[in-house]
């Protein structure tokens, strides 16, 4: 269904994910620029359009593309602008956009980690609003995506960071909703915790060995191991003072009846993406590209070295992550079995 809007909207780091929503905004009438550091995607996006292949179906547009530099060249201001970069590309993201942003407008990171609030110091609380996504894609070649969970497998979680900003939700909940399920959070940073959780169990491990999830899970120890760094990221974020929040659709009630809800959330993350997705994390190990595992697994080491916690698995994870980013060792499943064989006792 096209709609009216009159909204102007950026949508700046067009890799997978960033693409994914672009194309579900553009084929539904929506004005939108994409921004991306890639500049073979965006020649081949300006020549050929965007493809994204679901499981059910196959999406083309054509787009309005453009290269970090053209940034410059702008005279509008955008109304809503929604930020995939990788989390550790959010600052300079942010400040590059900045001069773009309506004053009255709205910046939504639409990303892992931990970064809404470093969003909001940068932009301004009156013009931030957090966001948890649920979305898998795949992109190595320019202009066509692999996507996995198509737009009625996919979630969103908004939140205000600040009062102020509770009656703009409904402003990004009116675009995201062409692209997913939007769910609204009151807690919209313990929400980003628990989607912290999530990540640090499947993400890094998984990109160790180079597996898609059901040949992970094959693997004897696996499902412990990761289930074991999920129990270190849930017991760093309560320390921190973070609440079990809901999120990938599930209920609070869900959650608090849930004995381990670390186990509830990677069941439910296995189940939404497929035994055959490649994570985020992993894709950039191809690619030979920095991860967030910093970011996530790190995040849960630095937080346990401040509240005294242990948090073996996670340390483990972030320094075997290093190590291949540096090129020393290579992902393998031997890597990943030598992990496993390396961490008991303290699975």
């Amino acid at each position: 269904m096209r709609i009216e809007m009159k909204k102007k909207i950026a949508i700046v780091g067009t890799g997978a994910n960033g693409s994914c929503v672009s194309a579900d905004l553009i084929s539904n009438g929506l004005d939108v620029k994409m921004i991306d550091q890639w500049p073979e995607h965006v020649e081949k996006m300006r020549k050929d359009g965007l493809k994204i292949e679901m499981p059910n179906r196959t999406l083309e547009v054509n787009v309005d593309a453009y290269h970090l530099c053209d940034v410059a060249t702008f005279t509008e201001k955008f109304d809503i602008v929604l930020v995939f970069v990788k989390a550790y590309d959010t600052a300079w993201t942010c400040e590059l956009i900045k001069p773009y942003l309506a004053d009255d407008g709205i910046l939504v990171g639409v990303q892992n980690c931990m970064m809404a609030e470093q969003i909001s110091e940068i932009v301004g609380s009156h013009r931030t609003i957090g966001c948890v996504a649920e979305l898998s894609s795949e992109l190595f070649d320019p202009g066509s995506v692999k996507r996995n969970t198509p737009p009625e497998g996919t979630w969103f979680g908004l939140g205000a960071l600040t009062p102020e900003m509770k009656s703009r939700i409904a402003d990004v909940e009116e675009v995201l909703k062409f692209a997913g399920k939007v769910g609204i959070s009151d807690a919209i940073l313990s929400a980003k915790w628990m989607k912290l959780i999530v990540n640090a169990m499947g993400m890094g491990i998984k990109a160790i060995g180079d597996l898609r999830p059901a040949e992970a899970f094959e693997m004897d120890g696996m499902r412990d191991l990761m289930l074991k760094a999920g129990e270190e990221a849930l017991k760093v974020g309560e320390g921190l003072g973070y609440k079990l929040e809901p999120i990938m659709g599930l209920t609070q009630e869900e959650i608090n009846t849930s004995n381990r809800v670390q186990e509830l959330l990677l069941d439910t993350i296995t189940k939404h993406v497929g035994p055959t997705a490649l994570n985020t994390v992993l894709q950039d190990h191809r690619k030979g590209r920095l991860s967030e595992v910093d970011l996530i697994n790190g995040w849960v080491s630095e937080g346990g070295q401040k509240l005294g916690i242990e948090t073996p698995i996670n340390d483990k994870i972030v320094e075997v992550t290093k190590r291949i980013y540096a090129g020393e060792i290579t992902s393998s499943k031997n890597l990943v079995e030598d992990v496993i064989s390396s961490l008991k006792g303290k699975i």
